[in-house]
């Protein structure tokens, strides 16, 4: 799994923010050719410079000047023949006179030549801006070829550069107003192919004008599924009425990955590793995206211009990878989206009780995280509904491994939240069944089995529903999204089938944060807020196989399928995006491998903040795909109803998620042991 960063779909993207020498070309190629060697260095595969940053942007009436231009012709030659021996494609900022008329260009260099040069769409005359006083639009332009470097090199905002050895890797270039304006150029270029869409500008700085940056490039990068790398000027720039602030940045998909240091008096270089196969895949995946290519295919023909970007040496990923992918790493976004997804849980469970007109609900509370939260979700969606929570029939059913905790965290939840509780042993019942079916613990053998379990898993849900038949009531369903990527749940007359399932969509590690969050944040009284902190420390366990010590834990789920914070992880990567075994690995092991020493979510309990090792991931992959893949599918295809929650995905025939029962693991397999050298 040591590949380089572009074997697992990424690139590496620089911006770049120089010191301005006002009307100094020589020195502003040195500080150029600096900062490329440096990204050079980085192993970047494109680099970003600013809008004119080869003269400065705010010359006004000097751009008329010859001297200056030809120093400008001089310096990108200078650059050009500093560009040989680095691998990444250049994007350097310069006027150029074209048919007597001059251009506000992004002049883009690779390896010693130039491949193309782009000039600027949309000319801002308005406010603090005088562009059309100097320069032409590119509509102007009579010939899409000029002479430069040397030779002939295309001329246009028709230019996409394509890379002949990263895959997907396609760049389009526009300039700073361009993407202020309606309908920007790299829309169309995203169509047409692009995945990395650049924009030198020089904006200056005024009061929120950085947020609205931001704003902008997020939602262009999002709507276009594409990487955003904005870079502007800085320091140096003349400020006789204005200033400027370096603004730097990388998106990919609207999420902001890299970002300058505003107003720094020296030099600086953005980088981030920008996902292109998780991009083309986004594409791929809605039919939306393909069908606006078809609507506009008449414009979208765009002259694509090769360039190999292979570096000399292999790049390891220096991409932070979030541990915890179905949960927002920073705590204000946490916050807000567990409030949205407790919402959306309370708003799926009020409409189906108001459609069906059914006015109570039962649920089996074991003690455990998920039968707590649905409990939780109910109790809310009856407070919604103006309806007493003792229409909640809680039923704690211990059978023959329950703990003493769990049946004691089961009832100081149902008596604090006010709902109507009540306890059935099924040991009897149960017992009843394995004598009838003849099974060996009837007769005093300790043979705890598959059998042994399901019995007594289909005792408390057969209960249930006709618990739920005697009460006019509805059957809330508790398993998550993590059991059903597992199939870690009784199929039928089990706890794979409820009447709706509010948990379906919630995944493990964001119900303990959901569970945490309601202790702190959900005005339920500091009598519920302790039971919750209670129930996410017990240890995961379905308490079906005695412990043989008294009254301890037999089984620990997590050391029978594995931990589910790798289980979520690798269910985010293969589901969400459908990333090859081997990227999952790699990506676990970049999130996993410094763990325990690393900064951790605030929600996080201590005892679980740990490490994995390489081969600990790839021993617990294994056992995810041979689930999720060969043996586990039939119970998703009869899921219960129940509301989708984020965008991570969801497993129901219905959503996100369509498989055939009957399909094999072996292709993700083989994918894994390549990876790991075992084939």
């Amino acid at each position: 799994m040591d590949e380089d960063l572009a074997a697992l779909g990424f690139c590496r993207l620089a911006a770049a923010v120089p010191p301005v020498h006002l009307s100094d070309p020589e020195a502003n190629a040195t500080a150029i050719v600096d900062l490329a060697g440096r990204a050079a260095a980085y192993g970047a595969d494109v680099v970003v410079f600013p809008e004119l940053c080869l003269t400065g942007y705010a010359n006004d009436d000097l751009f008329r000047q010859r001297a200056l231009l030809d120093a400008a012709r001089a310096a990108i030659d200078e650059v050009v023949a500093r560009s040989a021996d680095w691998p990444g494609l250049l994007l350097i900022g310069a006027p150029l006179i074209v048919d007597a008329r001059l251009y506000n260009t992004a002049v883009v260099v690779h390896r010693g030549s130039v491949k193309g040069v782009v000039p600027k769409s949309y000319l801002p005359n308005y406010g603090e801006f005088y562009e059309r006083r100097q320069f032409s639009a590119a509509r102007e332009a009579l010939r899409s070829e000029i002479d430069l470097g040397g030779g002939p090199v295309p001329f246009g905002t028709d230019l996409l550069f394509e890379s002949s050895d990263v895959p997907d890797l396609v760049v389009h270039v526009e300039i700073c107003e361009d993407v202020w304006v309606p309908l920007p150029p790299s829309t169309y270029a995203a169509l047409a192919g692009a995945t990395v869409l650049a924009n030198l500008s020089a904006s200056n700085v005024t009061i929120g004008k950085a947020d609205y940056r931001r704003e902008l490039s997020s939602s262009q990068s999002s709507r276009a599924i594409a990487a955003y790398v904005y870079t502007s000027a800085g320091a140096g720039e003349s400020t006789t009425d204005l200033a400027w602030d370096g603004h730097a940045f990388v998106y990919e998909n609207g999420r902001l990955l890299a970002e300058s240091r505003r107003f720094e008096a020296t030099d600086q270089l953005v980088v981030a590793d920008v996902d292109l196969e998780r991009l083309a895949d986004d594409r791929m995946r809605m039919t939306s995206y393909g069908d606006c290519i078809a609507d506009h295919r008449e414009a979208l023909r765009f002259r694509r211009q090769p360039f190999s970007s292979r570096p000399v040496a292999a790049r390891p990923l220096r991409r932070e990878v979030d541990r915890f992918p179905f949960v927002p790493a920073t705590a204000t976004t946490r916050d807000e989206r567990c409030e949205e997804a407790y919402r959306i849980q309370i708003q799926g469970l009020v409409t189906r009780l108001r459609s069906t007109g059914i006015e109570r609900v039962v649920l089996g509370i074991s003690g455990g995280l998920d039968s707590t939260h649905a409990l939780l979700v109910a109790c809310r969606a009856m407070d919604e509904l103006g309806r007493s929570r003792r229409e909640v029939l809680g039923y704690t059913m211990p059978g023959f491994a329950t703990s003493a905790t769990t049946k004691a965290n089961a009832w100081r939840l149902m008596d604090a939240l006010g709902v109507t509780g009540a306890e059935i042993d099924i040991r009897p019942s149960a017992a009843q069944m394995l004598t009838d079916i003849g099974h060996p613990v009837a007769t005093g053998e300790p043979v705890h089995d598959i059998t042994f379990e399901n019995v007594q898993a289909g005792e408390r849900t057969s209960h249930l529903f006709r618990l739920a038949n005697r009460h006019g009531a509805l059957v809330v369903g508790t398993g998550d999204l993590s059991e059903l990527a597992l199939g870690w749940c009784t199929y039928g007359v089990g706890d794979q089938m409820s009447h709706y399932n509010v948990n379906a969509s919630v995944p493990k590690t964001l119900m303990q944060f959901l569970i945490r969050w309601a202790a702190m944040n959900d005005d339920l009284g500091a009598d519920v807020s302790a039971v919750l902190r209670d129930v996410v420390e017990t240890e995961i366990s379905p308490e079906l196989i005695p412990s043989g010590t008294g009254d301890g834990i037999g089984q620990r789920t997590e050391e029978l399928i594995g931990p589910y914070d790798l289980h979520d992880f690798f269910l985010y990567y293969t589901a969400r995006y459908g990333f090859r075994p081997s990227k999952v690995a790699a990506l676990a092991e970049r999130a996993w491998r410094d763990a325990a020493s690393g900064t951790w979510p605030d929600l996080v309990p201590v005892h679980r903040r740990r490490s994995y090792d390489r081969d600990e991931i790839v021993r617990w992959l294994r056992i995810f795909l041979e689930r999720f893949f060969a043996t586990s599918q039939f119970k998703r295809s009869a899921m219960p109803n129940g509301p989708k929650i984020g965008s991570g995905g969801a497993l129901s025939p219905r959503g996100d998620w369509r498989a055939p029962s009957d399909s094999s693991a072996a292709v993700w397999l083989a994918d894994l042991d390549r990876a790991v050298g075992q084939v």
